[in-house]
């Protein structure tokens, strides 16, 4: 029989000698168990306080602003660097859900702190942070004009506007040939047709490419009373032999970033622009002055912030390059390009801060300029980046081009730049040949593009000499700092200018606007003076170019129109690859203010066009549009665009 149990002993009995303490009651084992588990915390308590010193040091004592083993490249005033190629840039092309991913990952904290000081880093966008540059910094391009001799014997420019007229400056004596200026006016003067009738045959096209699949999206905006009533006062005129310019009767179309009665300001948002203008840009109120049938503003990159052109939101789309529907027009302007090379209207207006008329015109093998800076009034355009933006004609030719620009070009009391500027002059542009004219080509810089543009585009300037002009090789020096430069000053203004509407339209924006101006939000006050000094320095650099040449000779763009992939329909694409490629001949002209001319050369094997550039002094348009006219003669044929719409059949 067991004995009894004892008070306060544990059912079961008295622990023997020699028992296991596992087996012992509950009690007992939990005890046991949180003393040897506050023993294994205790050193991951004691951590942070161990970390705290470093940490102190780190936040609190060690010096952050700036690194005294840091290598800083010293730029000595007036002397370029070693010279070196372009700098390729790799990243992947961005689309769909990635492209929805990076556009949120880059506008958080984790972005912001890590994944974009890491992607700057990558593109050498901190070069400017490496550099010692003593000049003083420049932050508008504005050139003072050089005093030289007038000339008795040079013919006026409406003698010179005359002439371009009266001959046809397309050469091709076969084939397709674009419908100019010139071609209009023949029409009207003759009475085959009138600007009424042509503006009736434009509205039943901008109808018909409106629901054509796919649908060309050149014009997003247009009002057909607006047309009428400017075409039947332009017929009115031609009867009474009372016309006000070369440009009565002729139509042409603005970019979406231009202020223009009565249409919206939506410089290509969703967001901007919400109730119908009053009043004109500089340019669109010279246009009308000059007689010319506005048919409606152009389709635009969202706030310019891209070289494709690629759109996707409600009210604009796509915009098809009329050469290949299912290839990019480039941008910013690519409304404007893609209606002319679509024979909607021979005359586009667009605006050039990165590229914005040379891409999508050299794209769409039609006629791009971007004027000096200054030179046309940006009054009334969207103030996206006041340093580096310029306005300028796409067209059909270099003549209609030499036309549009006299009757822009000139100062505007509104406009702050260019008050100053000389008279924009059309001097020697019908010369017979280019004798005496000297081309300055940097080889290494020219030959950084794709085989099949290298190629037509140096057969375009074995042409050029043959008509009497030399070749001179120049070195175009410090090419990846004016690269770097280009982009921070555009894109820094461009934050600048945006900050309320990407605070308060954040969502309303495409993708790809979202991820650049997050991208620009990385660029401190430091980066953009001395980015300014380096545009100091490259001005410097050109003016001691332009004093042993008279233009400089590049590709326009290194690669012709990339192909338009679905998902771009509905979230749009990044491809920071071809972004830099696209821009690689532009930034130098919009760093620097000079002037740039585009002229279609060829086409590549796949029937996509193929320009060249010519970029020449301050305010020395004239050479640039004499140049141009005789490299029109170059291209055997005019390959007629997949989209085009005769409007004077």
């Amino acid at each position: 029989m067991a004995a009894p149990r004892r008070r306060g002993e544990p059912p079961g009995g008295r622990l023997r000698a020699g028992r296991d303490p596992s087996t012992a009651p509950p009690p007992y084992r939990g005890a046991g168990c949180r003393r040897r588990a506050a023993m294994a915390l205790l050193p991951l308590l004691l951590l942070p306080l161990a970390a705290l010193p470093a940490a102190v040091y780190l936040c609190c004592v060690r010096r952050h602003t700036g690194i005294a083993a840091a290598v800083v490249q010293r730029r000595e005033p007036g002397r370029p660097a070693a010279r070196s190629p372009p700098r390729d840039t790799w990243a992947p092309r961005l689309c769909g859900f990635w492209l929805r991913l990076f556009s949120h990952a880059v506008n958080t904290a984790f972005g912001q702190f890590l994944l974009l000081p890491l992607l700057v880093r990558m593109h050498n966008l901190s070069l400017m942070r490496s550099l010692d540059i003593c000049e003083d910094p420049t932050f508008i391009p504005e050139v003072a004009v050089e005093v030289t001799e007038d000339k008795s014997e040079a013919k006026s420019t409406s003698d010179i506007m005359k002439q371009l007229i009266d001959a046809r400056s397309d050469s091709a004596s076969k084939g397709f040939s674009f419908k100019g200026i010139k071609d209009y006016l023949d029409c009207y003067r003759s009475g085959k047709l009138t600007p009424s009738q042509v503006a009736k045959n434009i509205i039943a096209t901008l109808e018909d490419c409106d629901k054509s699949t796919p649908p060309l999206r050149a014009i997003v905006q247009w009002d057909q009373e607006q047309i009428m009533l400017m075409a039947e006062a332009s017929t009115a005129r031609y009867r009474n032999k009372c016309t006000l310019s070369h440009l009565d009767g002729i139509p042409v179309c603005l970019k979406e970033e231009f202020k223009v009665v009565p249409y919206h300001h939506r410089v290509g948002t969703v967001f901007l622009g919400t109730e119908p203008e009053t009043e004109d840009a500089t340019v669109a109120k010279k246009l009308r002055e000059a007689g010319a049938v506005i048919i409606g503003v152009s389709n635009m990159h969202e706030l310019g912030t891209g070289t494709t052109g690629c759109n996707p939101n409600r009210y604009h789309k796509i915009p098809r390059n009329p050469y290949k529907p299912n290839h990019f027009t480039g941008g910013s302007s690519s409304g404007s390009a893609a209606a002319v090379a679509a024979g909607l209207c021979p005359v586009g207006i667009g605006t050039d801060g990165g590229g914005s008329v040379r891409i999508p015109a050299s794209f769409c093998g039609v006629v791009g300029l971007k004027g000096t800076f200054g030179r046309i009034s940006c009054h009334g355009s969207y103030p996206l980046s006041y340093s580096t933006v310029s306005v300028g004609p796409i067209c059909t030719s270099v003549a209609d081009a030499a036309i549009v620009y006299s009757i822009l070009a000139e100062p505007d009391p509104l406009y702050p730049y260019g008050l100053k500027q000389p008279k924009a002059t059309l001097s020697d542009m019908c010369a017979p040949d280019l004798k005496g004219l000297k081309l300055g080509v940097d080889w290494t810089f020219f030959k950084a593009c794709d085989a099949e543009v290298l190629t037509i585009c140096e057969k375009a300037v074995e042409y050029l000499q043959s008509l009497g002009a030399s070749v001179v090789e120049v070195s175009l020096p410090e090419m990846e700092e004016v690269k770097i430069a280009h982009v921070i000053c555009i894109l820094s203004e461009m934050r600048d200018m945006l900050q309320p509407d990407f605070n308060k339209h954040f969502q309303e924006m495409n993708l790809e606007t979202r991820a650049t101006l997050a991208l620009a939000s990385q660029f401190t006050a430091l980066d953009y003076i001395t980015a300014n000094r380096q545009r100091t320095r490259s001005m410097r650099f050109l003016r001691e170019i332009f004093t042993t040449v008279n233009c400089i000779v590049t590709p326009a763009v290194a690669s012709t129109a990339p192909r338009i992939h679905e998902s771009d329909l509905l979230t749009g694409s990044n491809d920071t690859s071809f972004i830099v490629q696209s821009m690689r001949f532009m930034q130098l002209a919009n760093l620097t203010g000079i002037p740039g001319l585009v002229v279609p050369v060829g086409y590549s094997t796949a029937g996509l066009p193929i320009s060249l550039q010519v970029m020449g002094k301050w305010w020395d348009e004239a050479v640039l549009l004499r140049i141009g006219l005789k490299l029109e003669q170059f291209r055997n044929q005019t390959k007629k665009p997949s989209i085009y719409y005769d409007i004077l059949a």
